[in-house]
Order: C-alpha cells, then structure tokens, then sequence
C-alpha cells in the first residue's frame, strides 16, 4: 500500500548573527535612499511634511538654545557657592545634558510627528515602495478618524518614552567621562530604535500589526532594528538630513518591513488581529 504523499516544507533559512544584522540593518536605510534616487519626485513629494515639521522644531531649538545658559544656572543652583571655575564646569555639563536631550527628544518625536503631519504622503510612498517589490496589501478596513486617534495616541506614547529616556540620559549626562562618552552612544542606540518602531508603523500598520505586537516583533529582530535606526538616528543629527533623509528612511523601514518583520509581503490579517510570526 502505497504511503500518502506528504508535501515537503522547505527549511526555515538560519537567522543571521547578530553582528551581521546590524550592518544589514543600515544597509535597508541605504537602499531606502538609494530608491528615493531613482524616484526623484516621490523624494519632492516627502519632503513636504518634514520641512513643515522641521520649522517648528528649528523655531524651538533656537529659543533653547538662547535660553539655555538661563537654564543651565537654575539647574545647577546648588553650585552657587562653588569657586567660579567649578561653578561654571558645572553649568557647561549642564548646558550640554539639557540640550542633548532636547535633541534626544526631537530626533524620536521629529519622526513621529512628521509621520503623523505627513500620514497621506507617507502612506503613498509605502505603497509605491511595495508596488515596486512586487505589490502592496490593501489598505485596512479602518475608519480615518480611528486611524488619525491611533497616530496621535501612539505619538504622545512615544513621546512620554522618549522624555522618560531624556530624563535619564540628562542626569547620566553628570558622570565623568562616562556621561561625555558611553552615554551618547546609548541614547543613539535608544532613539535609533524608537526611530524604527515608528519608520515600520507605515508598512506593518497596513497590515494590521499595531504597535505592541510591532515593538514585540522588533524584539525579535533587535540587532537589525538597532542598526536601522541609530544609523537613521546619525543622519538625522546631520544638520537637515531629518528632512533630507526621511523619505528614504520610510522607504527603507518599508523593505526591511516586507522583508524581515512581516510574516508575508503581501498577507493582511485586517484590523485589530495578530497575524502570526515567522
């Protein structure tokens, strides 16, 4: 008697280390832009939004940055009675913790913020991106306002987040060598994986996969999620390279989406439901 045929499951490629998952990580924003150049008019396109975004923000900073020696000395107030050099180290120290993560804080909201200004252009370019890889799902079932109360609830989540880190980076700021050093390069680690988790939203959101099980599926991926986004983070600290750079980053959190976060480039499982992980 003949035994039933059994269809052969091809084996699951083996995970790339780590280390290699950083670099491929910053390779998605290369292609990303690298995409953007050969479509110079969604690039236009994109730019709206981030430089409306972009002046409000740069109106901000400034008036930080006249502010800031104010702030500096009501911050260190317990250094009043100091010789004049230790007193004003410690106002310097303090001048760089407080504008450091002022910008710590803009960098993650810039993004989404712009995301949020800029949902109908970004969504397009998503689209487009998808199209050019093979097809895009369809757009979910979902009501526009629901949409719109989702972006502005998951922004202020991670903008709360993000002031909490600020918070912490700000008082680490303080630690000799350490708080000029390795907390920096913390806080681009931090912010690039933020940064991630709100470039994906775009891709992964279309397919139902709201933002805890997106920051669940991030988890799986962390090395490559933090490669992305630290080194969108650095492009974006490079002065207009927020702007310049955020449709490549949008469309290659969109590649790295399809590719590596999404169960299937092209399955949707609707509103509200978990699809399944890889």
């Amino acid at each position: 008697m003949s035994q039933p045929h059994v269809p052969q499951v091809p084996a699951k490629a083996p995970k790339p280390s780590g280390f290699k998952d950083l670099f491929s990580g910053a390779g998605y924003l290369v292609r990303g832009i690298g995409w953007m150049a050969r479509h110079p008019v969604q690039w236009l396109f994109g730019l709206i939004p981030a430089l409306i975004v972009l002046t409000v923000y740069a109106a901000a900073l400034i008036f930080l940055a006249f502010e800031i020696d104010g702030l500096a000395g009501w911050v260190t107030g317990f250094a009043d009675g100091w010789s004049d050099a230790a007193r004003t180290s410690a106002r310097v120290v303090a001048g760089i913790a407080i504008y450091g993560s002022a910008l710590f804080v803009a960098v993650i909201t810039f993004t989404a913020v712009t995301l949020l200004v800029g949902d109908p252009f970004y969504e397009a370019i998503a689209v487009r991106v998808e199209e050019s890889q093979g097809g895009a799902p369809p757009e979910p079932d979902v009501p526009l306002l629901v949409q719109i109360g989702r972006a502005i609830k998951d922004t202020v989540i991670i903008g709360v987040i993000a002031l909490g880190f600020a918070v912490v980076f700000f008082a680490c700021g303080f630690l000799p060598v350490v708080g000029q050093t390795v907390v920096p390069v913390v806080a681009a680690l931090v912010s690039g994986y933020f940064l991630a988790g709100e470039l994906t939203s775009v891709a992964l959101e279309r397919r139902g996969i709201l933002r805890k099980e997106r920051f669940a599926r991030m988890r799986g991926d962390r090395p490559l999620v933090v490669g992305f986004g630290a080194t969108t983070f650095v492009v974006f600290l490079i002065p207009l390279g927020a702007v310049l750079a955020m449709p490549g980053a949008v469309a290659g959190a969109t590649l790295m989406a399809r590719e590596r976060l999404a169960d299937d480039p092209l399955v949707t499982t609707g509103d509200g439901g978990m699809a399944r992980h890889h």
